[in-house]
């Protein structure tokens, strides 16, 4: 699942840890953690907010596309 890489190297890109993403998305790092290992499916509304936050379309993020820009 091309998403789960993505989500680990859009954060480290940033430079966030990921306690900083969950607080951003409003859950604990315990369930962010899962999300980036695959054990839970990331929700529609954090998918949206780390958009924003890394700058990027969905599209990248779910590796529908290798282009970044929104």
């Amino acid at each position: 699942m091309e998403y789960i890489k993505r989500l680990r190297d859009l954060r480290e890109d940033h430079d966030l840890t990921q306690s900083q993403v969950a607080e951003i998305l409003g859950t604990s790092q315990t369930m962010y953690a899962r999300y980036e290992r695959g054990a839970n499916e990331l929700p529609l509304h954090h998918l949206i907010t780390l958009c924003y936050l890394y700058g990027v379309s969905a599209d990248y993020i779910l590796g529908l596309s290798n282009q970044k820009n929104r």
